[in-house]
């Protein structure tokens, strides 16, 4: 077993420079080797995980968060497509951003490089295994994982797994290493290990994020909770935003891009909100309503302050009745994490008004919020959906996992 971070680092590191070295075909032909491992060694893949699904179950883990922990045939099929994705996607690497000359006969341009080594700490969700190694690879980045003790049979596999795709196609397998170990020590020694480690980010509850940005020497990209709100304005198409709702609340429970607040027009209430409750309640989705949704529909459970701020990642939702979008939008902005908001609405004026004013990463008109995710969005898979404003924002694909590095040009000038 890896215990040893800081050698783990030291491996990364020079893998990232082996990395750095490989040419677009390289890194396609490696990740279609993998993307052809997983979906040979799925029942392998499956063996693993249901060792974790087993104790999940025994220690009475909620299963929405079960869920989230599950590999299925299909799950397995979507990681390599997600990597076959990724391959036929233009690689960013050696980009030239831009070439000027100055006066003194310089050529001064910015080029796309990759970070280094990216680091990513994590909870449930094994798919993310797949997705960090394919986006980092992708971008001749090296990574270093450390799941949750809740995923680590299924971790160690897919790891496992790639490791013998890479090996298969002749490339470096430590362009992936796992920290074994899953004590919470681990976790402080990632934090500290900036000698190594380019970019840290972190993926899971607020809990580990608040810890990894408080306490961490590495740089940090911040993958935010998602308290997502739907709006349902006083135009809305009833029909569209009770599906729309259902969707984006009950697709997924367990995932930081499902709907877990909703702010209604008072215009629009009386007739919206008992269909959105009788769809929502049909998926034992609990209501937790202020008094005016309570006035409207019994059986919505009165609301605590709490809850408008609340990523439940449960079958539970909150519901404000509101007299205005100006009001709508001060509620979402006052209580959202700045990741995933909707706007169910047939007037133009306030679905452009909605996007220009609400701060998130992902500002929806007439569409569910379950969309924000690197796979939709067309970049194969994501590293994470950043919610804060410097570096990356929103669904994090190759683009955000490089830097910039300047090249002159230069015919012999000096300084004077």
């Amino acid at each position: 077993m890896e215990k040893d971070i800081r050698t783990l680092g030291r491996r990364a590191k020079d893998a990232s420079r082996l990395c750095a070295k490989l040419g677009t075909e390289e890194k396609n032909r490696g990740l279609l080797a993998v993307a052809e491992e997983l979906c040979s060694r799925s029942a392998y893949l499956l063996e693993e995980n249901e060792k974790d699904l087993k104790a999940a179950e025994e220690k009475g883990v909620k299963q929405s968060l079960i869920d989230r922990l599950r590999l299925t045939e299909q799950r397995i099929a979507d990681m390599a497509e997600g990597l076959r994705q990724v391959a036929a996607l233009e690689d960013p690497i050696g980009e030239v951003l831009s070439m000027k000359t100055r006066p003194n006969g310089l050529r001064i341009g910015k080029r796309r490089v990759p970070l280094g080594v990216a680091g990513i700490i994590y909870e449930s969700r094994p798919n993310v295994t797949a997705d960090a190694f394919g986006l980092c690879f992708k971008t001749g980045n090296a990574v270093i994982l450390r799941g949750g003790s809740d995923a680590i049979h299924s971790n160690l596999a897919i790891v496992s797994v790639i490791k013998d795709g890479l090996k298969k196609a002749e490339l470096p397998q430590d362009a992936i290493l796992l920290v074994e170990d899953t004590s919470r020590k681990t976790v402080g020694e990632m934090m500290k290990l900036h000698e190594f480690i380019d970019v840290l980010i972190p993926r899971g509850g607020a809990g580990l994020i608040a810890n990894v940005v408080e306490n961490s020497t590495v740089p940090v990209i911040e993958t935010g909770t998602g308290n997502c709100h739907i709006f349902v304005d006083a135009s809305a198409d009833i029909n569209m935003a009770v599906d729309i709702i259902e969707n984006a609340k009950t697709q997924r429970m367990g995932v930081c891009n499902a709907c877990e607040s909703l702010v209604i027009h008072a215009e629009a209430a009386k007739a919206a909100l008992p269909r959105i409750v009788e769809r929502l309640k049909s998926h034992q989705v609990e209501i937790r309503g202020d008094e005016r949704a309570r006035e409207l529909v019994p059986g919505i459970v009165p609301a605590s302050e709490e809850d408008w701020g609340t990523e439940y990642l449960d079958a539970v939702i909150s519901v404000k009745i509101v007299d205005s979008i100006d009001e709508a939008i001060a509620h979402i902005n006052r209580y959202n994490t700045g990741h995933s908001e909707s706007i169910i609405t047939k007037d133009y004026d306030h679905a452009l008004k909605f996007q220009d004013e609400v701060d998130a990463a992902a500002v929806y008109v007439n569409a569910s919020t379950r969309f924000t995710d690197g796979f939709e969005f067309g970049f194969g898979a994501e590293i994470g959906i950043s919610t804060q404003k410097l570096h990356a924002r929103g669904p994090m694909g190759l683009e955000a996992l490089t830097s910039t590095k300047y090249i002159i040009f230069g015919s012999g000038q000096i300084r004077e």
